[in-house]
């Protein structure tokens, strides 16, 4: 790894401890040193960052440890990401994030005295780096690694509480979006139901999201051209510029590496298939489903026919990563499936790019976490979808009412999962008749994913939003500096 040089111009970026978060700031690095005349660092605590160090493949990356004890917080040894924590836990890792802060400018004040960093890029929910930037004259970007229409419903609802005086059912509307965007209270995840500015999650959020908003200048990544509601009330919501500098997501020689690994034969599964006729099925790599929307969500499966390719992991309330047990589908239903070659359980880690990629893939069920949304939307891929926490439901929304590109099965570990209600989503998803809603979907999907394809084109007239969108904040942060020093 390059050790930056206290001399040169450098960015510093701190990422939130959860891999869905970790791995955008990790491909914003590398975006930052092939398009940017900076040194580059990710500053993150020990285990994240011997994580970061075997998938990085940029020498010039450099990759720093910020001292961090989770014991400190209620949290077993070691625990420094989101990975294997039970839902009441992950408050706790959010608090003990702040512990990070006095890391942090001790690192600065050994490292960038008398030369602060050009910029510090920041996770949304680590607002108070804001804070350290400005105290040490440097600039303070934060970056959003997801979409604006989420993270702009997440803002509303964190800092507005509008929910609070609703019952389960009933709609409300979103202060700052358009009056006919509306959520009702029960598609809301169970803590954000239950906050009313005292709890501990309000008590985090709200802080470290107006921090957040008070910055610079945002980094979002997401494209122009797919999310221009979000984008608009991103910007009604801030003075601060903001720069759509997605898709951020894994390139083809690494996507390549992946499909190397694919022990389970993922791949090798699908070439026996025609184009874009299986489903494939992945609920992220921290969500699973409750037992009895399993055994539902399974019968349903077998009675629509489609091929399907699931990750799979045992249900809510049982071990995330222990062994599958029978019990939880239908007597029989892995040996039918293999059988009559429908479906295929992977139990562990599958190449989810290169199965979005395959031409067999014709739909992909997701919880809806923005990079599986952007990976499927970059390959053309029509999503079904069951967002289960976060922004995942906002992100749904998004994609079934403004991108006409999804269609939502249920929401949450609540919703009700029927076995006949699963088999005619997934019919009609992959109803390719001319003038279908299956067929409106992909078609639409496909034009979303040109799209996406074409925001880092580099050079000419056609050059991408994206490229121009890096080049005008490179512009800005440089600016900055030349404010500083004068």
């Amino acid at each position: 790894m390059a050790e930056a040089s206290n001399t040169e111009e450098h960015i510093l970026l701190l990422p939130f401890l959860a891999q869905g978060h970790l791995r955008p700031f990790l491909h914003l690095a590398n975006r930052l040193l092939s398009h940017t005349p900076f040194s580059v660092s990710i500053l993150t605590t020990p285990l994240n960052a011997a994580n970061l160090r075997r998938q990085s493949e940029n020498r010039n990356l450099n990759i720093v440890e910020l001292p961090f004890s989770s014991t400190d917080y209620g949290l077993p040894p070691n625990t420094e990401n989101t990975d294997r924590i039970p839902l009441t836990s992950i408050i706790n890792l959010f608090n003990a994030t702040t512990s990070l802060e006095p890391h942090l400018r001790d690192y600065l004040s050994r490292h960038h005295l008398g030369n602060p960093p050009t910029c510090i890029i920041f996770d949304v929910f680590l607002g108070w780096a804001d804070n350290v930037a400005r105290s040490i004259g440097s600039t303070g970007i934060c970056f959003n690694t997801g979409g604006t229409y989420g993270v702009a419903a997440y803002i509303s609802i964190w800092n507005h509480l509008p929910h609070r005086n609703v019952g389960d059912d009933e709609e409300f509307s979103l202060p700052g979006f358009p009056e006919n965007i509306k959520l009702r209270r029960n598609q809301l995840h169970r803590f954000l139901r239950g906050a009313d500015g005292s709890d501990d999650w309000s008590r985090f959020f709200q802080p470290q999201i107006r921090s957040s908003l008070n910055c610079s200048g945002w980094l979002c990544n997401t494209v122009e051209e797919i999310e221009p509601v979000g984008f608009q009330v991103l910007r009604n919501s801030m003075k601060s510029p903001i720069w759509g500098i997605g898709p951020l997501i894994m390139n083809s020689s690494s996507s390549n590496n992946d499909s190397k690994n694919d022990e389970e034969g993922c791949l090798e599964w699908l070439n026996e298939f025609e184009k874009d006729s299986v489903l494939y099925i992945c609920f992220g790599s921290q969500n699973t489903v409750s037992p009895i929307q399993m055994m539902e969500f399974a019968k349903g499966l077998e009675e629509s026919k489609v091929p399907f390719l699931w990750v799979i992991r045992p249900p809510f309330g049982f071990d995330f990563n222990g062994e599958l047990k029978p019990e939880w589908l239908p007597e029989g239903f892995e040996e039918r499936m293999r059988e009559n070659k429908q479906g295929k359980l992977i139990r562990k880690w599958a190449p989810q790019l290169e199965i979005l990629r395959h031409e067999a893939t014709g739909g992909f069920l997701s919880h809806c976490g923005w990079n599986s949304v952007l990976e499927a939307l970059s390959e053309g891929v029509a999503i079904i979808g069951w967002p289960l926490a976060a922004e995942q439901a906002y992100n749904s929304k998004m994609m079934v009412e403004e991108m006409g590109i999804a269609v939502e099965l249920t929401r949450g570990l609540e919703g009700e999962v029927k076995e006949e209600g699963v088999k005619r989503v997934v019919e009609m998803v992959f109803d390719r008749k001319k003038g279908s809603y299956g067929w409106e979907m992909k078609k639409k999907a496909v034009e979303i994913g040109e799209k996406l394809k074409v925001a880092w084109i580099m050079e000419g007239v056609n050059k991408g939003s994206s490229a121009k969108a890096m080049d005008d904040f490179v512009e800005f942060i440089v600016s900055c500096r030349s404010k500083e020093v004068a």
